[in-house]
């Protein structure tokens, strides 16, 4: 079994706790001892790895990746996509999320049904590098929601959209879905506001259609996660089980109660990234009139709002989301760090644990990823800097020195 030692470094241990000088032992693809100060830690047989004052933290967690979206802006495109370069296109996104220091990622969607299964399969199989992926469904939307890009004029038209409407088409889908080997059903339970006949108030999926998909995912033993905009979607997820509910930003103080009452299983993925850049960096794609127009920034103000209310009564927030579009590339993930503490007043310890600690619980590895701990999975960074001071420094990759996933470098320093 290898053995590598990290000394000289400042560990960031993401459990909350302030950073602390010391050694991180690696045996196989776990961490077999944490220790302060210097030679604290025997060396015999050990690979010695000088950190040389770097920060020693957790690999980051995308609560909410897309790695078969190709930075586009025009969903309808990806439809286009023929299959087998949609699959090379997923592929080169995980070997470039795994580049930027994110060694898990929770799919928020898959671009067309079997994508992020191939690549979660050959992921774990050692045939390809890319993060811990937990595989989606594509968005299973109703008749006129997000992902809906059909016209009466153009019937055929694809997205990243399943369009079923009513509880029975929810059940047979779910079922075909876990039948080819998802992990997550993804549901689009409320409207946005990039959809001109169903704002992101509007809740367009039933409740017997939440709850058909429901069924099925519990009685196979996967889970849900859902898009969830309006306060009456929130509650219909609680209610029927989604483990992972995206955005948020109009619960009310029901569906606020709702989520303290069941947090220790729910988590919240408010998604920030692409709604702070289109309120106020998106000149190049909104203008001021379309911003206002679609309420860009009073949704920000809603995800504020509601995800520190949340922090503060003990609901776990998870951060990440919606990158691969064209307004929010690849690679620029870690900025929702930055995001959480601009607009949401987070600390940057607790912007960090959104994407450590939480993200670990997320991916139902709780106590066992997402923190630099004894007997935890040995996913690590090696950082330039003190993430913080600045968490920007994770933004750039050449500021990760080494990223270690499973006990094995991707990248040595």
């Amino acid at each position: 079994m290898s053995k590598i030692l990290f000394t000289n470094v400042s560990i960031l241990d993401c459990t909350g706790a302030e950073p602390f000088d010391g050694e991180v032992l690696v045996e196989g693809n776990r961490i077999a001892g944490v220790s302060a100060g210097e030679n604290s830690i025997p060396r015999d047989g050990a690979e010695v790895i000088d950190g040389h004052g770097g920060t020693l933290m957790p690999g980051l967690v995308e609560s909410h990746s897309h790695l078969s979206i190709d930075n586009t802006d025009n969903l309808a495109k990806l439809g286009a996509i023929p299959p087998e370069e949609h699959t090379l296109l997923t592929m080169h996104n995980a070997r470039f999320y795994l580049d930027h220091g994110i060694t898990s990622c929770i799919s928020a969607a898959s671009a067309k049904p079997r994508l992020d299964v191939v690549i979660r399969n050959a992921i774990n199989a050692g045939e390809i590098p890319g993060p811990r992926l937990l595989a989606a469904s594509p968005w299973l939307t109703v008749t006129g929601g997000l992902g809906d890009m059909r016209a009466q004029h153009m019937p055929n038209v694809e997205s990243m959209a399943m369009m079923l409407d009513g509880p029975e088409e929810y059940r047979r889908a779910t079922r075909e879905l876990i039948r080819e080997g998802v992990d997550i059903i993804k549901l689009v339970v409320s409207g946005d506001s990039f959809v001109p006949h169903a704002g992101s108030e509007t809740t367009i999926m039933s409740e017997e259609e939440v709850a058909a998909a429901a069924d099925v995912v519990h009685a196979f033993g996967k889970r849900m996660s859902a898009h969830a905009r309006s306060a009456e979607a929130v509650k219909r997820c609680v209610r029927h089980g989604v483990k992972v509910i995206y955005h948020a930003n109009f619960a009310d103080e029901e569906a606020i109660d709702l989520l303290e009452a069941n947090k220790d299983w729910v988590f919240v993925s408010p998604n920030i990234g692409f709604t702070a850049i289109a309120a106020y960096e998106g000149d190049a794609m909104f203008t001021e009139e379309q911003v206002v127009a679609m309420g860009i920034r009073e949704e920000l103000e809603g995800a504020a709002r509601v995800a520190t209310e949340l922090q503060r009564r003990g609901v776990r927030i998870l951060g990440g989301g919606d990158y691969g579009f064209a307004l929010t590339p690849h690679g620029n993930n870690a900025r929702d760090l930055d995001h959480l503490i601009k607009h949401f007043g987070f600390t940057p310890m607790e912007a960090i644990l959104t994407m450590t600690k939480n993200g670990g619980e997320a991916m139902d590895l709780g106590e066992g990823l997402g923190q630099v701990k004894k007997d935890f999975l040995a996913d690590l960074l090696l950082v330039n800097g003190d993430p913080l001071s600045d968490p920007k420094v994770l933004i750039d990759r050449t500021n990760l020195h080494a990223i270690m996933k499973d006990g094995v470098f991707h990248k040595r320093p």
